[in-house]
């Protein structure tokens, strides 16, 4: 597999998670466990926007359930099943974008064009990890980082201590793929922000441009030997 495919899937859950915080009313549309942290907000302030956090976490769930029954003769690390889901994917995102430009503005946080518009995103990320969590399994998360943050910091105490011996070119491999990770998760984070902050909700016109280019590369990957 390209290893640009899972760092653009990095690049893209950086980027919906921040774009759907910024636009939905604090709701993350890829990290759907954080969820419960802004619904604990919501609730201790009284403020509104609940429903969306609440159904995320569900919605999720449910559909990486439905995608794993359906594909359960699949086998790992399939192509043509890994192309399927991104392709599903793309379609979600092109939903939940042109949802997100065509509803807004959000003038109520518990209204249906701001839960429709988020569930469409989180079916989209649920696909994405699905996906990945499938078929590309030796790849460092897409959507969480904090595991991801916490094996680099353990790679990089192993190799100051310098005791790896012949397990330190593995090491550095893993060390690398992790931190191109990361990087991509907050360049889409950082331009998600930038996006929001100058054309608002079109900033969710790009999201399906990434998820394109995402197919491509799967499309373009050689058989293996």
């Amino acid at each position: 597999m390209r290893p640009a495919l899972p760092v653009l899937l990095s690049l893209t859950g950086g980027y919906v998670d921040t774009a759907g915080f910024l636009a939905l009313g604090g709701l993350f549309p890829a990290h759907v466990t954080g969820n419960f942290v802004t619904l604990g907000a919501a609730l201790t302030h009284g403020t509104s926007g609940i429903i969306a956090k609440l159904l995320a976490l569900p919605v999720f769930c449910l559909t990486v359930l439905v995608l794993r029954y359906l594909t359960h003769n699949v086998p790992p690390g399939d192509e043509k099943g890994l192309r399927l889901l991104l392709i599903i994917k793309l379609l979600f995102l092109i939903a939940g974008g042109a949802c997100a430009i065509l509803l807004s503005p959000f003038t109520n946080p518990d209204g249906f064009p701001l839960v429709a518009t988020g569930m469409l995103l989180v079916v989209a990320m649920a696909i994405q990890n699905a996906a990945h969590r499938i078929h590309l399994g030796a790849a460092p998360p897409s959507t969480l980082m904090t595991g991801t943050t916490t094996q680099i910091m353990i790679d990089l105490g192993d190799l100051a201590h310098g005791s790896l011996g012949d397990q330190a070119k593995t090491v550095k491999g893993r060390l690398s793929r992790m931190a191109i990770a990361v990087a991509a998760f907050a360049l889409g984070c950082g331009l998600a922000a930038l996006l929001f902050a100058t054309v608002g909700v079109w900033c969710f016109a790009l999201p399906p441009l990434f998820a394109v280019v995402t197919v491509c590369l799967a499309f373009s990957t050689p058989k293996a030997a």
